[in-house]
């Protein structure tokens, strides 16, 4: 059960702080009293209350010097200032030093104060779960930062972690296997393909192109599949469900990747396929080629798209679902394998790859021969492959 609110309520006339601590109390707020200032600071210092509200004009220490007193101490704590002195200077004073709200007496409708207490601790909260995620910012870019020295130093240690966050090569979930393959062309490699359940009925995919090569890039891929495992973990614990809505999950990344010290960016396609329902949900932070669709007779490409992760601050994501029913098989490849045709259009070299993959069997192991690419001397870009097919099948 979570713990009740505490309140703190400074008002040297007794019948008004009566009045007050018993509308708290039927509220279910905890609540402590406190006579003048100088008893309300002690109070406030030993029992540290979610929230405080306080009178004007008090006995000895002023309303005013208790506002500053706390609002310099704890800025975060709420203040609501609580006064008979019915003056616009007044509150206007109070509001400078650090009041969150500002309530006459005689409290004739309680309901204004419930809805300022309501207002101000949901504020606080907020403010609380804000500084809570920067602090996980904070160290998870410390930890990233740990990694990153890491990779610079041993670069064989790091494709060697960089190796054992990538799925297996081949999974079957439900009637649908999953497959994919990677071609660095550096030791380390910016491009990064996963898969993993979530739930008894849907699973998690994406593949990513980080900009840039080498050991900063590759360090972002870490920097990812810590972040999915996150909301993975928070999914699995029932926290929340940012994991199953792609466009929540891109949103998530956008705000984590653009944050970070680290200047890059990446390209991402996600998506949520139910294997129940056969539906696919997904969405495209700037992935190109488009992903490629068989449904056994023709192909297509699922070609909405928005822009890059981590590039705009106020970048928005659209979630898209199709109905997966009709489809054999879906095909996504990292824009590497368009550096393997000669120099032209970004339009003209997606149809060479288009006639490439319709030309035979569209499986990774022929698409991998067809572009000769394990005899290549040196690959110009990362090549990354993702396919999911229904039904077992030998590619």
């Amino acid at each position: 059960m979570d713990q009740a609110v505490r309140i703190l309520t400074i008002e040297d006339e007794t019948a008004v702080r009566r009045s007050l601590v018993a509308h708290l109390e039927d509220l279910d707020y905890d609540y402590i009293e406190a006579t003048n200032g100088a008893e309300g600071i002690d109070l406030f210092e030993s029992s540290k209350p979610d929230l405080v509200l306080c009178d004007l004009r008090l006995p000895g220490m002023d309303g005013l010097d208790v506002l500053s007193t706390i609002a310099e101490n704890a800025p975060d704590t709420p203040i609501i200032i609580v006064s008979g002195a019915n003056q616009v200077s007044d509150a206007i004073q109070a509001l400078k030093r650090g009041a969150w709200d500002y309530i006459t007496k005689p409290i004739v409708d309680f309901q204004v104060l419930d809805t300022a207490i309501e207002r101000a601790l949901n504020r606080a909260r907020l403010i609380k779960e804000n500084q809570d995620y920067q602090k996980h910012l904070e160290a998870l870019n410390q930890e990233l930062s740990v990694a990153l020295g890491q990779l610079r130093e041993d670069e064989e240690a790091a494709r060697a972690l960089q190796s054992s966050l990538l799925p297996p090569p081949e999974v079957q979930y439900g009637d649908f296997l999953f497959r994919r393959q990677l071609f660095p062309s550096l030791l380390l490699s910016g491009d990064f393909v996963d898969y993993f359940p979530i739930g008894d009925h849907e699973v998690g995919f994406y593949i990513a192109d980080i900009s840039g090569h080498g050991a900063a890039s590759a360090f972002v891929t870490v920097m990812l599949k810590t972040l999915f495992e996150k909301h993975l973990d928070a999914f699995q614990r029932a926290q929340e469900e940012v994991i199953r809505q792609p466009h929540e999950m891109l949103d998530h990344l956008n705000r984590a990747l653009y944050q970070s010290p680290i200047e890059k960016y990446l390209t991402i396609f996600y998506g949520v396929l139910d294997t129940r329902e056969q539906a696919l949900r997904f969405c495209s932070g700037g992935q190109f080629p488009y992903p490629i669709l068989f449904d056994g007779e023709q192909i297509n490409t699922l070609t909405s798209h928005d822009k890059p992760v981590g590039l705009f601050e106020d970048s928005i994501y659209t979630q898209h679902q199709i109905d997966f029913q009709p489809i054999q098989q879906l095909l996504v490849i990292s824009d590497g394998i368009l550096e393997l045709f000669p120099r032209d259009s970004a339009r003209r070299r997606t149809e060479w790859l288009l006639q490439m993959v319709t030309s035979g069997a569209p499986s990774i192991e022929a698409l991998v021969e067809r572009f000769d690419i394990e005899n290549l001397d040196e690959i110009p870009d990362d090549i990354a492959f993702l396919s999911i097919v229904r039904g077992e099948q030998n590619e």
